[in-house]
């Protein structure tokens, strides 16, 4: 690994005051970046030095940028802010409040919250000590609570107020976290956190903590079947802050501290996590965090602040493209650049946002939790003629695109499974063995099981993917976790759950059901009794019955056959 030179030129972040992507950066390309004898894509983009020394972990990365910053965090409903200034004191000093109430290193920690501007500081300051962090969705049921703090041995939490009861009933001591940022330090029930955030308790002396050492474990639906906890290394997550977030910085010439992100998209997935508690914080940028996403209230917010960044999902750059369309012409003039990532859009769609704001930037990426939200980026798509794509391999990343049946790589334009290889790949599956052994071969290739093609100046496209999960409105819904809970149904033989395409949603989930003999029970019946135990996202939308699922030799469910069946009742 190329040594880690901590130069001025590094750290800075500030260059001539234009709004465009450079030009030349495009010019300076190498042109070496697919081999035939290998199949191998590389990185049009020069390597980027990552920190050789193995005791460099991705908080000490954060703050050792430097900038001129001045807000750091506002809470987007009351106006209350964080300064950079206070920024690093409160994550040392929540790390010191948790080593004396017993977390160690190597202890998990589960953060079940919204976006709050104490988000950052909670999970900055819990790695700080070599806790490791897995987040989760606040709106999470309680069965999918348990089976993640069991599964991945949480012993400490933060929560809202009311989830609180639910941890404590699994023997998990939690901290209550105000959802109002202007919350009063003479709550009782926020007395903990005030102390933890205050500086209350005595400095102690950090443990060693290492690039290699586990540091995040987030749960996706992976390549296929049930969700698993991938792991993540202070290595994967410096990656993340160094091959995406800064290195996407680096390609515009406006200094970043003049910049103000919306954080609208949550922090509990990776794509939130990597942008919003990490890598914009180490540039100096400001981040408005919106706690719930409100389309009128997001318009706003955008012209209350200033914003400049939008990073979204379809859902949020659909909603803004209507938003835009209805507001008069002196609305969200601040805007530079909007970004969508999670799902790729419609072409349909992106050419209305487009039309709607001709003066910001759009640019798509792809990457994934495995990944560490690593992956491709696009950059100004009007300047260039793929912003249909998911843009260009980041830096120091590797791909293969491989034909799915005989495994032969695939050049150029030939479309196949995208294979990704680069030091953000996450470090393994969960105590799941076998689920990591074949997602990651031994020559260090994530199978991504989507299917892609790159094109002649080595843009990414997203064609399909091979993959079970559904994506709904940017989230990850693994069919295996709702046939779980439908064949709990008494009334139910077999289940089989795939996706539906919705225009506004991307996927919603559909159940194929087969009904034991006995009482008739209903469409709106199996809907309610799924939703009472999953997520609100994750929920039935439709209830198909059908007299058998289709399934191989080996037992595996055919869900094209059920999407072919689907479709043909559409």
């Amino acid at each position: 690994m190329a040594t880690f030179s901590k130069t001025q030129s590094d750290y800075s972040s500030s260059s001539p005051k234009t709004s465009n992507f450079k030009p030349s950066q495009t010019h300076s390309m190498t042109h070496n970046w697919y081999s035939e004898e290998s199949g191998v894509y590389s990185s049009r983009h020069p390597r980027i030095p990552l920190p050789s020394d193995p005791f460099f972990d991705v908080v000490s990365c954060v703050f050792s940028h430097k900038h001129n910053g001045k807000t750091a965090l506002i809470d987007a409903a009351t106006g209350f802010s964080i300064s950079y200034s206070q920024l690093q004191p409160l994550v040392k000093s929540m790390a010191n409040g948790l080593h004396h109430l017993g977390v160690s290193k190597g202890d998990v920690v589960l953060i079940l919250l919204p976006n709050s501007i104490y988000y950052p500081i909670v999970f900055l300051g819990v790695l700080y000590l070599g806790a490791v962090v897995t987040p989760m969705n606040p709106f999470s049921s309680f069965s999918e609570i348990k089976k993640q703090t069991l599964g991945g041995h949480v012993s400490f939490a933060f929560t809202l107020h009311d989830k609180a009861n639910e941890l404590n009933s699994l023997g998990i001591p939690s901290i209550r976290v105000p959802e109002n940022a202007k919350f009063h330090s003479n709550q009782v029930r926020f007395v903990p956190f005030y102390k933890l955030i205050s500086g209350d308790y005595d400095f102690v002396r950090r443990s060693t903590v290492r690039q290699d050492d586990t540091a995040a474990i987030l749960y996706s639906s992976g390549t296929t079947g049930a969700s698993k906890g991938v792991v993540l290394s202070h290595r994967n997550l410096i990656c993340g802050v160094e091959l995406f977030v800064r290195f996407e910085a680096s390609q515009y010439s406006y200094p970043s501290e003049e910049n103000v992100y919306l954080a609208v998209v949550p922090m509990f997935h990776i794509y939130g996590l990597t942008l919003f508690a990490m890598g914009i914080l180490s540039l100096g940028t400001t981040i408005v965090v919106v706690q719930k996403f409100n389309p009128n209230e997001m318009v706003d917010f955008i012209d209350r602040y200033g914003v400049t960044h939008l990073p979204g999902v379809p859902p949020l750059v659909t909603a803004l493209t209507k938003m835009g369309n209805g507001v008069s012409g002196g609305r969200m003039k601040s805007l530079k650049q909007v970004s969508c990532g999670a799902a790729p859009l419609s072409t349909r769609t992106i050419e209305e946002f487009l039309q709607c704001f001709p003066r910001v930037d759009f640019i798509q990426g792809y990457g994934m939790s495995e990944s560490t939200a690593v992956g491709t980026r696009g950059f100004n798509t009007r300047d260039v003629h793929n912003y249909t794509s998911a843009g260009l391999l980041a830096p120091n990343m590797e791909a293969k695109v491989v034909d799915w049946v005989t495994g032969s790589y695939l050049p150029p334009g030939k479309t196949g499974e995208l294979w990704l290889r680069g030091p953000a790949i996450m470090k393994e599956y969960l105590n799941n063995v076998e689920a990591t052994s074949s997602t990651i071969d031994k020559d260090g290739w994530l199978h991504t099981g989507d299917i892609v093609y790159f094109n002649k100046d080595g843009y990414l496209h997203i064609v399909d993917r091979l993959k079970e999960i559904i994506k709904y409105k940017g989230f990850q819904i693994a069919p295996a976790d709702l046939e779980d809970v439908l064949v709990s149904h008494p009334a139910i033989l077999d289940a089989a759950v795939t996706g539906s395409r919705d225009e506004e949603a991307g996927e919603v989930p559909v159940a194929f059901v087969v009904m034991r003999p006995g009482p008739e029970v209903s469409e709106s019946d199996i809907i309610d009794f799924v939703a009472k135990q999953v997520t609100p996202y994750k929920k039935v939308r439709r209830v198909m019955f059908t007299n058998a699922i289709p399934r191989s030799a080996a037992g595996k469910i055919l869900r094209r056959q059920l999407k072919e069946k689907l479709y043909s009742r559409l």
